[in-house]
C-alpha cells in the first residue's frame, strides 16, 4: 500500500492512502542504518509503501519503503551529533508568519528560513500578522519589512488571524496546494488555521508576558486536509533556525539579490566580504541591498548559529 505520512511523533506515523483510509504506521530498523543524519528518518508529507499486519486483533503499518523527496525543509539539530532534523517532504509553499512584537521576529530569523527555504527550491510567503493590534509607529515598521522582502522579490500579506484580515486572500493563494506554516511560537500559526478552517479547531495559547514568547501548542508536525482544497502543514514553534550543509561560496546564491548581481563582482569567486570592486557591497553602499540582509549573510557565513533552538525539537 502507498499513502502520504500526515503525522509524526517520533515512533508512529499516521498515513492517509489515496482512498482516505489512514493507517498507524512504525518503520522497519533498517532505515535507521541507510546513513540518514536526521533525528527523522521519515517526515510528514513523505510519500511512503507500507505493508499491514495484525497482532491481538489490532492491525498497524510497517513501512519498507520512502519515496524520492521532491525538496524539503531542514534545520540543524541542536544536540553534539550534529543532525539534521527534516520539518516537512514535497511542499509547494511555505507560509512564514511574522510579528513585529508579541513575540517579536528578527530579520536574522527570516533571512536563515528564507535562505534554506530558496536552497530547496520552496517558494515562500511572508504573512505580517497581529496587523490590527499595532500602533502605527509598528505599523510603519511592518511597512518598510514588506518593501524590503517585495524588492527582493517575495510576497508579502499583512493580515490578522483574529479579526480575518486578508484571510480570503491566504485562502486563495493556498488552494490546490501543499501549504507549510513556519514560524516562532505565539505568532498566531493555529490562530490562522483555525480562521481559515474552523472545524480544526487548533489549541492555541496566549503570550508570556514575562518572556513576549509564544507558549508552544503544536508538539508534532501534522497535515490537514482543508475544505477549500487545499493541504496544510502545521508545524511547531521555532525559536531559531540553524543553517545546514552549506559551503560558503554557495550561502550568497540563496540571497536573490545577492545572486542577480554575482556576474558584476570582479572576481568569480567572490563572496562578498573582501574582495575588491565586489558588487554586492557596492549596492550595499549604495543602499541598493538592505544592511539587514547583509548582516544576516555574515552571521550565516560566520557560523554564527549554534545557539539556535527550536521549542520542541531539541
Amino acid at each position: 500500500m502507498t499513502g502520504t505520512v500526515y503525522k509524526s511523533t517520533g515512533s508512529w506515523y499516521t498515513v492517509k492512502t489515496n482512498t482516505g483510509g489512514r493507517y498507524q504506521c512504525r518503520i522497519k530498523g533498517r532505515f535507521r542504518l541507510k546513513g540518514i543524519k536526521s533525528t527523522n528518518p521519515i517526515a510528514v508529507g513523505d510519500v511512503v509503501d507500507f505493508e499491514l499486519e495484525t497482532k491481538n486483533d489490532e492491525t498497524t503499518g510497517i513501512i519498507h519503503n520512502i519515496h524520492e523527496r521532491k525538496n524539503y525543509i531542514v534545520r540543524k539539530s541542536v544536540n553534539l551529533s550534529k543532525q539534521t532534523h527534516v520539518i516537512a517532504a514535497n511542499i509547494d509553499q511555505v507560509f512564514l508568519l511574522v510579528t513585529i512584537d508579541n513575540p517579536p521576529t528578527f530579520t536574522s530569523f527570516i533571512d536563515r528560513f528564507l535562505v534554506t527555504a530558496e536552497a530547496y527550491g520552496i517558494k515562500t510567503i511572508l504573512l505580517f500578522n497581529k496587523i490590527d493590534t499595532y500602533s502605527e509607529a509598528t505599523l510603519d515598521e511592518v511597512r518598510y519589512l514588506a518593501h524590503v522582502y517585495r524588492d527582493i522579490g517575495y510576497e508579502c500579506v499583512g493580515i490578522s488571524a483574529e479579526t480575518g484580515t486578508k484571510i480570503e486572500t491566504v485562502k486563495q493563494l493556498m488552494a490546490g496546494k501543499v501549504n507549510m506554516f513556519a514560524g516562532h511560537s505565539g505568532v498566531g500559526k493555529s490562530t490562522l488555521a483555525n480562521a481559515l478552517e474552523p472545524g480544526l479547531e487548533l489549541k492555541t495559547k496566549s503570550i508570556s508576558a514575562q518572556h513576549q514568547q509564544g507558549q508552544h501548542t503544536t508538539t508534532f508536525a501534522e497535515m490537514f486536509d482543508l475544505g477549500f482544497g487545499a493541504k496544510l502543514i502545521d508545524t511547531p514553534g521555532i525559536k531559531g533556525f540553524g543553517i545546514v550543509d552549506m559551503d560558503k561560496e554557495e550561502v550568497g546564491d540563496y540571497f536573490p539579490e545577492f545572486f542577480k548581481l554575482k556576474q558584476d563582482c570582479k572576481f568569480n569567486n567572490c563572496i562578498h566580504v573582501d574582495e575588491p570592486k565586489c558588487a554586492v557591497k557596492q549596492a550595499l553602499d549604495n543602499d541598493e541591498i538592505a544592511y539587514s540582509r547583509y548582516r544576516s549573510y555574515l552571521q550565516i557565513l560566520e557560523g554564527e548559529d549554534e545557539h539556535y533552538r527550536t521549542d520542541n525539537w531539541e
